[in-house]
């Protein structure tokens, strides 16, 4: 067996460090524009209606609760003016938007941002329209991403450096308190866990203030004080108070513990702290949002506190015991910290898997999800790891763990660089939108209405077919004068037929809603070029008709 060297553990280091590195970057760069986490599952009107009179209100029904942002939710009106709205509210799963009455008719905009229960912003827009469609509004300064890149890239990264920070406060203080040899100086695990507690605070700081923009949509430097002070009064920012408090109290309480004179009770309340302090990441991402929140919240929190131990302590292995104790003292310390080392890896992967199960939702959503496929990246570094822990503990079966340190110092490295990776992975998996929220959207449809005017020389129609295809289509048609004023109708007519088919004109059965807007249903047999007829009776002598062809597919 070729003999392992400083110079070789240093390089495999660095060659598993890069890779790590490079596809963290490389995952971060393709997850960073999804975050929305909650559907819109409907409105009223409807997105793409017409409706005869300007409604009274707007409701967006989404897929869970939401929390709104102040004024993030607008109407723009056909001619491009803002329609004056009452204060929005949240009723359940709805958000209800009164709005003043209008009288222009057209296609009006409506663009909403709001928060989910996972503090991931929602954001997009709807059309709908007033007696007849026009050209949709545009929005001003609209950015077509909901997050910006440079947000969406801190969240990832920090959320990478507050977990990097809980592994090197859990893992070297659970090692210090039942693993450290008395004789060792404690001087280097004991600057790890306060650079884990730094990291930790710096990151839970840096949260407060990037949420502010990422809810808002606004570029990083560019958030009010009112949007630091929603992100405070939210769930998400309380959950952040807690995880400083419970912070503070840890720096005073590990003294005793880093000092190596911690008694039991001391180490029963660090440990209680820590549950606390863990269980703030579940309620900052997807947990607080499943559907069984409570099991949620104990899964992942477990899932947390697993992972911080086995990295960290694997970190304080390769980093101290392994190079510093002997080999009486290894005889005694890896057969144990194997066996917290397997407790670790169970518990990570039976949470992993309830997480999993809960998160994905539909099997096929582990496919055809991007949550899905880093899931599955993710699983797949789990399995090299746990391949390399098997070699570790080989060794420690066979007793050469203690006889051969180097190797067993090349394995623990290699576990913990790998590991890295999983927590880069799982630091972009919590900003990307499950795979059971992203399979229960509503399906994008690809068919479109097919809109059109006409002109006679005593009117102009405005038709609308939905959804110009095969099947069951609604008729919507629009009378105004040459003017562009509404004509009153006394009789509406209309037919379609397809000539390349030689398939007769059908009658459509028109309803008249309104003196210039009339409403008609019919069923389309085939695909092809329709043609359209419509004949429009003004008075007892005036009448005219205009012809349509409509690509039916």
């Amino acid at each position: 067996m070729a003999r392992v060297t400083p110079t070789r553990i240093h390089r495999l280091a660095s060659v598993l460090g890069g890779l790590v590195l490079g596809a963290f970057v490389a995952v971060g760069l393709l997850a960073a524009p999804a975050s929305a986490h909650a559907n819109l599952l409907g409105t009223d009107p409807a997105n793409g209606s017409v409706v005869s009179q300007p409604p009274e209100q707007i409701v967006l029904t989404f897929s869970e609760p939401v929390r709104l942002i102040p004024d993030r939710i607008t109407v723009v009106a056909p001619d491009g003016e803002p329609v004056p709205l009452g204060e929005p509210r949240v009723e359940g799963t709805d958000v209800v938007v009164p709005v003043e009455r209008v009288t222009t008719m057209g296609t009006y905009l409506v663009s909403y941002r709001v928060i989910s229960q996972d503090s991931h912003p929602v954001g997009g827009s709807i059309t709908y329209s007033v007696g007849a469609p026009s050209e949709p509004p545009e929005l001003p300064d609209q950015s077509e991403e909901l997050t910006e890149p440079a947000v969406a890239a801190a969240m990832s990264i920090n959320k990478f450096v507050g977990y990097a920070g809980l592994v090197l406060v859990v893992g070297p203080a659970v090692m210090l308190a039942v693993l450290w040899p008395r004789r060792l100086s404690r001087r280097g695990a004991t600057r790890l866990v306060w650079a884990g507690l730094g990291l930790i605070g710096v990151s839970t700081v840096v949260a407060m203030w990037v949420q502010a923009p990422y809810s808002t949509g606004q570029g990083l430097f560019e958030a009010s004080m009112a949007d630091l002070r929603e992100v405070f009064a939210s769930t998400y920012g309380t959950a952040l108070v807690v995880r400083l408090g419970v912070l503070v109290s840890a720096a005073l309480l590990l003294r005793p513990l880093l000092a190596g004179h911690a008694t039991r009770s001391d180490l029963l309340l660090l440990g209680g702290l820590g549950v606390a302090g863990m269980s703030t990441w579940s309620f900052t991402g997807h947990s607080i949002a499943s559907p069984i929140p409570a099991v949620s919240v104990v899964v992942n929190t477990v899932h947390v506190a697993a992972a911080a131990f086995w990295i960290g302590g694997l970190v304080v292995l390769a980093g101290f015991l392994l190079r510093l104790a002997s080999e009486r003292e290894l005889g005694v310390i890896l057969p144990e910290w194997s066996r917290w080392a397997a407790l670790s890896v169970s518990g990570l992967l039976l949470a992993g898997l309830i997480m999993a199960v809960v998160e994905i939702g539909p099997p096929e959503a582990l496919w055809t999800t991007r949550y899905g496929l880093l899931l599955l990246g993710k699983i797949i570094l789990v399995a090299v790891v746990i391949a390399v822990a098997g070699y570790s503990r080989k060794l420690v079966r066979q007793r050469l763990g203690a006889s051969r340190p180097g190797a067993m110092r090349l394995a623990v490295i290699a576990e913990a660089v790998v590991l890295a990776g999983v927590l880069a992975v799982s630091a972009v998996l919590v900003q990307t939108t499950p795979g059971r929220t992203e399979a229960a959207a509503p399906p994008v449809s690809d068919r479109t209405d097919f809109v059109t005017s006409l002109e006679s020389p005593l009117y102009q129609l405005e038709v609308t077919v939905d959804p110009a295809s095969q099947g069951s289509n609604t008729v919507h048609l629009y009378a105004y004068d040459l003017d562009g004023e509404p004509q009153r109708v006394e009789e509406w007519t209309a037919t379609a037929t397809l000539p390349e088919g030689e398939i007769e004109a059908m009658e459509i059965p028109l309803l008249a809603l309104t003196d210039n807007h009339a409403l008609g249903d019919i069923v389309l047999p085939a695909e092809g070029d329709w043609e359209f007829r419509f004949t429009l009776r003004l008075s007892d002598i005036d009448q005219a008709a205009v012809v349509a062809t409509v690509p039916i597919d």
